[in-house]
């Protein structure tokens, strides 16, 4: 029988033998033999990209780089491999650095490349070199790339710009689970809650069935916005699905849910209701109530979570640190540092080491955040916001602006807490100026953090303090989706400029926005009308709170209507104002009241705020002041001097103020 052939070889091995037995020392059948000698260039490329994957994914990226360098040949995968590890360790301008030479080197591209690039730019705030990128997604014709489509949208998402990232959206032929929760994602970080429901419908209609990571987002954004009855429907349709059984984050958002809206009876339920507790559920609900300021719940659950042999985590201990903060308890805060230096997370943990320099700040103990900033064994970003922002707290703003200059020197960055809080403090230290804010402006867009909403609002603050509103009406345009913390800081400003008209105009665009304006809006918005005498406008804005806005105006909006009617002349209508007012016995209200009776010269209401005034603030030499020559304005100088006799005798004295001006940038 003859034998079949069972492999098949694309070279004939006897045509080889023959060659070679047949012409030894020929050239051409050396040739041919070399040929079976020599490496594959395509095989070593798959050998040396296997490599280089193992490298990176066991932390050497360094050998990844040296073998990478030796590598004669380079394909998209190789390029694809080493920028990936730089975004994996958290190097993006390298891995961005190491792109840029791909594409000059005239490496086409991948869906993949395009993913990991642009989660480069995204996480690391690349704005302007991510657009160069989608100019090149655009060129090479990925636009419609689902895997590319989604890093634009997230892109676009954490850029703050909505309207691109749904435009983007929109234009895809296809959208899948992924891409919805992207844009669900987004919507929450941007508190964007209102638009949630309408995607999730849309996202029905296309029949892309939802999973649990939806329902999360969903709601979280229902917490953001304070809808609570929409939450409660999803918690009727996740126990419908099964995906409060099914999915311990989902289990958790509701926690999360009920006790943002307040409702920590069923934030309790919702947590006893999850059948085998993770340390993540426990670390919430104990979270959940020390953030409420229940200090004894939490403490109980703290202490039955341990019995129960379940570790607290860093989320636990940053909430009982925060609480202490709430409640200005710095013996239960040293309490909580101590277990957790019992514990072995401090130090060495960066959560742990912000939120006790965080603690000590906000309770007055500027010295004990200091004296644990200078133990941290690294000062990271993270830590040095922290006592930046208890320097603040405590009015120590120039160490402010000293630290700044540290974290720069250091190369140690700044983000967007750094630049907003420093931005806070120029506008009150006796060292703030004009150029100081175009400074802190510049260091923004450098680092590409000018489209932040907190920069921003600062910005926009801190340009219209110094005059300058038509620059914060500048940055205001630029953004692409402001808020109502956007709209409000606008209004500030045309308020602190005079420009009482405008603000009226931003609170109406920002309403038919569909933002809910608060009581910081009309407190703005009023100041505004009271600055440039809109007394109607004015009356319809305080009106508008309470019938359409559902807000019960408080002491600080009494005092601005009453000092709209007093500069307008309407001392009677003022005075019956503030007697209605909830602290009817708050002194600067009166003494708003006393200072218009003496521009308009009105001497009855004026003799009863002075006597008011006195009673409320005895131990004040400004009010005595205000009082004596408001007597001696309407001709009754006996009056005049017996208050200013009162005032001597009492030893009173008055601050020395001081004011700066601003000439050619020298203050």
């Amino acid at each position: 029988m003859q034998r079949r052939n069972l492999l098949f070889f694309p070279r004939s091995i006897t045509n080889t033998s023959l060659n070679f037995t047949s012409t030894a020392s020929s050239p051409s059948a050396s040739l041919l033999l070399d040929s079976y000698c020599e490496t594959n260039p395509h095989v070593d490329l798959y050998s040396n990209n296997r490599a280089i994957d193992s490298l990176i994914k066991s932390g050497s990226l360094a050998s990844a780089l040296h073998l990478f360098e030796k590598m004669p040949i380079r394909d998209v995968v190789t390029w694809n491999l080493l920028i990936n590890g730089y975004r994996q360790h958290e190097l993006p301008k390298q891995a961005f650095q190491y792109y840029s030479e791909m594409v000059f080197q005239g490496i086409r591209e991948s869906s993949s490349t395009f993913s990991s690039v642009l989660s480069v730019c995204s996480n690391a705030g690349l704005h302007q070199e991510a657009i160069q990128v989608h100019s090149r997604v655009i060129f090479l014709g990925f636009s419609s790339n689902l895997y590319v489509a989604g890093s634009l949208v997230d892109l676009y998402m954490q850029m703050g710009d909505c309207d691109t990232a749904l435009r983007l959206f929109s234009n895809l032929p296809g959208r899948n689970l992924a891409i919805y929760n992207l844009v669900f994602s987004g919507f929450c970080e941007l508190s964007r809650s209102e638009w949630l429901f309408t995607m999730y419908s849309a996202m029905k209609e296309e029949c892309v069935k939802p999973n649990g990571l939806t329902f999360c987002y969903l709601i979280r954004g229902c917490g953001n916005g304070r809808f609570c009855d929409e939450g409660k429907q999803l918690h009727c349709h996740a126990i419908k699905v099964g995906w409060v059984e099914a999915n311990l984050f989902a289990a958790n958002a509701l926690v999360d849910f009920y006790s943002v809206c307040g409702n920590l009876t069923d934030a309790k339920k919702s947590f006893e209701a999850i059948r085998d507790e993770d340390v993540i559920s426990w670390n919430s609900i104990v979270s959940v109530f020390s953030a409420s300021g229940l200090l004894s719940d939490a403490l109980e659950l703290f202490a039955r979570m341990q019995s129960w042999g379940k570790k607290p985590s860093i989320r636990s201990f940053v909430g009982f640190l925060n609480a202490a903060i709430g409640c200005d308890n710095i013996i239960f805060g040293k309490q909580i540092q101590s277990h957790v230096v019992k514990l072995g997370f401090a130090p060495g943990s960066v959560h742990v080491e912000s939120a006790l320099i965080n603690m000590y700040g906000k309770c007055g103990y500027i010295k004990s955040s200091v004296s644990v900033f200078e133990s941290v064994p690294e000062r990271t970003l993270e830590i040095c916001n922290s006592l930046m922002s208890s320097l603040l707290h405590c009015g120590i703003v120039e160490d402010v602006l000293e630290l700044f200059g540290l974290m720069v020197d250091e190369g140690i960055g700044v983000d967007e807490v750094t630049l907003s809080t420093t931005l806070k403090a120029s506008l009150v230290s006796a060292f703030g100026s004009l150029a100081c804010c175009r400074l802190l402006h510049c260091c923004a867009i450098k680092s590409g953090f000018e489209l932040d909403t907190a920069v921003s609002c600062s910005l926009i603050d801190a340009y219209s303090k110094y005059g300058h509103v038509e620059l914060s009406h500048q940055i205001f345009e630029q953004l692409h989706s402001p808020n109502a913390i956007c709209f409000t800081s606008i209004i500030n400003g045309y308020a602190r400029n005079g420009m009482g008209r405008e603000g009226l105009e931003m609170l109406e665009i920002m309403t038919k926005q569909g933002l809910k304006p608060d009581r910081v809006t009309f407190l703005c918005a009023l100041t505004g009308c009271s600055h440039s005498g809109l007394v109607e406008e004015g009356r319809l804005v305080f009106n508008s709170m309470k019938s359409i806005h559902g807000i019960h105006p408080d002491q600080q909006h009494y005092s601005c209507m009453v000092d709209l009617l007093g500069r307008a002349g309407l001392l009677d209508e003022a005075e019956g104002l503030l007697k209605h007012a909830p602290a009817n016995s708050d002194s600067v209200m009166w003494s708003s009241l006393l200072q218009s009776c003496r521009i308009h010269g009105d001497t009855i209401v004026g003799r009863r705020a002075a006597k008011v005034l006195m009673e409320l603030e005895p131990e004040d030499p400004a009010t005595y002041l205000q009082a004596s020559s408001f007597y001696s304005e309407i001709g009754e100088l006996e009056i005049s001097m017996q208050i200013r006799e009162i005032a001597i005798a009492r030893r009173m004295k008055r601050e020395m103020g001081h004011s700066l001006i601003e000439v050619n940038s020298h203050s």
